[in-house]
């Protein structure tokens, strides 16, 4: 329950910051203003001797967020996603939780299988292990399904975990809503945004059917991709509570000793796991949002697998043209043109001048252009870009913020794997060949079709519809009700795009047969 009561939750986390010397590194990070500031330490230092003492070994930040608790490790993983929220340093530095606990016995998790599945874990399952992976939500046990022998994870829910995050993320709102209240400069920020978005990730994360959901459809679109697999969900075995799924069988993609051992080749697997990234953003527009090399590994078959599916991202249609065409931009140093696509979308106020944007971009493209090829770094353009774009009053986009960050850390598995990588040439083919299948006279058809399906759905109704818009157009009436101009609006709209579906189609369809 949201409340005053919260307070003393906020008063232990102002206390804990302080005692860990990592309240000064967070209001850094945030460019906290000075009532910010003032309200931060009034609930810190004072109470400064009930705070956590942590892990001394640990930076600030982080030795903060593990003493208080799996929310609050949770949260810093969902911050180091937010480089425009916290800043660079703060960022890299929350990258490093490794989201490790204590495990629960496993007892409690066999006690936690059956009572999800409805029958005992041992008729189940012939064999289960200790934890061999305990995070803040939830922890993995390998074990053996008793009728078919199939070695596979369960992924296990800590008991009470649901009750402890709200609780926490109550706590969470109240500190939003402070910000609000005492310091209006800091808004930019969007605090409550901020809570807004990492509540809606824990919740997803708290019901593991959503996270089963999320690996299925990411099978689904990736069936077909050569070199890369998924473990496959064992639903009959998976709840709310538990996630089974095959095991992951492989050395991990971090340890370039045992992938040379295994005889891979590590100069294919960072070309494939760099383009594996873009197809899947760019093609398919859902995208692993954690794929770091704790996440993946190289099957026996030299396969990439990957697996936790906690954070997935997604992007419509339109964004990934928009993302494609300001790479494809950059690839070409055709800056106008990158400049042009960012006022088309919308991302920059019309009010601003192209020919400067496009010059800022400049400066942000060639002097990394100009490095070794060895060295030229996509997620350094984005971030710069995103800088550029900023100051030029773009509106931070979550979606792109997750894709940037994804960039970066795929970008720094592949040159672990190969350091020797050149990332333009190894991206060039993957956004080339989505340029041309997006963009043109048969994109256009395609988009077009797409309006057309939507539009004979309301086949019956548009004849009646037309009609009812020219009667009105031949026989005008005073306008008395407010919702007449819809009509009028909807009348013409109907008759002005099933005349330019029609048309479009039928100049599309000479351009295709002539070019």
């Amino acid at each position: 329950m949201r409340g005053p009561h919260n307070i003393w939750r906020l008063i232990r986390t102002g206390a804990t910051l302080e005692r860990t010397g990592a309240m000064k590194v967070v209001l850094d990070a945030f460019e906290a203003p000075a009532a910010v500031r003032i309200v931060a330490r009034a609930l810190g230092v004072p109470f400064k001797f009930l705070g956590y003492n942590g892990d001394p070994s640990m930076p600030p930040a982080t030795r903060a967020l593990t003493a208080l608790g799996p929310a609050y490790i949770k949260f810093g993983q969902i911050l180091s996603t937010r480089p425009d929220v916290v800043g660079d340093e703060l960022a890299v530095q929350l990258r490093v939780l490794q989201d490790k606990l204590p495990p629960f016995s496993v007892a409690v998790a066999k006690a936690e299988v059956s009572k999800e599945l409805g029958v005992p874990v041992d008729e189940v399952f012939s064999e289960f292990s200790e934890p061999v992976a305990a995070a803040s939500i939830a922890q993995v046990h390998r074990a053996r399904i008793a009728s078919t022998g199939e070695d596979v994870a369960v992924k296990v829910l800590r008991p009470g975990i649901e009750r402890a995050f709200n609780k926490d993320v109550d706590a969470f709102y109240l500190a939003a809503r402070m910000v609000d209240l005492f310091a209006p400069g800091a808004r930019r920020l969007r605090p409550m945004d901020v809570i807004e978005h990492f509540d809606g990730v824990v919740q997803g994360e708290l019901d593991l059917r959503l996270e089963s959901s999320a690996a299925s459809e990411f099978a689904a679109t990736t069936k077909d991709d050569e070199g890369f697999q998924l473990p496959e969900i064992k639903w009959d075995l998976s709840a709310r509570r538990v996630m089974t799924l095959g095991w992951a069988a492989g050395v991990p993609l971090g340890d370039n000793d045992a992938i040379d051992a295994a005889g891979h080749d590590r100069v294919d697997l960072g070309n494939r796991v760099l383009q594996l990234f873009l197809n899947h953003a760019l093609r398919d527009g859902y995208f692993h949002g954690d794929m770091h090399q704790g996440n993946l590994k190289v099957a026996p078959n030299g396969d990439i697998v990957a697996y936790d599916f906690g954070i997935m991202g997604h992007i419509d249609e339109y964004t990934r043209r928009v993302y494609a065409e300001i790479l494809f931009g950059f690839i070409r140093k055709d800056y106008k043109r990158v400049a042009e696509v960012h006022f088309e979308a919308g991302y920059v106020p019309a009010d601003k001048d192209v020919d400067e944007f496009a010059r800022a971009l400049r400066a942000v493209g060639e002097p990394i252009f100009g490095m070794d090829a060895t060295k030229i770094s996509m997620g350094r353009l984005l971030s710069y870009l995103f800088e550029v774009t900023e100051r030029f009053g773009m509106e931070t986009r979550t979606e792109l913020i997750l894709l940037q960050r994804t960039m970066v850390v795929v970008e720094g598995v592949a040159r672990s794997l190969n350091p020797q990588i050149n990332i333009w040439e190894v991206a060039s083919p993957v956004v080339t060949n989505y340029i041309s299948q997006s963009i043109g006279p048969r994109a256009t058809l395609k988009d077009l079709a797409k309006t057309a399906r939507v539009l004979a759905r309301f086949g019956p109704r548009l004849p009646v519809m037309v009609e009812n818009a020219l009667i009105r157009t031949s026989n005008p009436q005073p306008l008395r009700k407010g919702n007449d101009w819809g009509k009028w609006i909807l009348g013409g709209l109907i008759l002005g795009v099933t005349i330019g579906v029609s048309g479009s189609l039928t100049l599309i369809a000479i351009d295709l047969m002539f070019f």
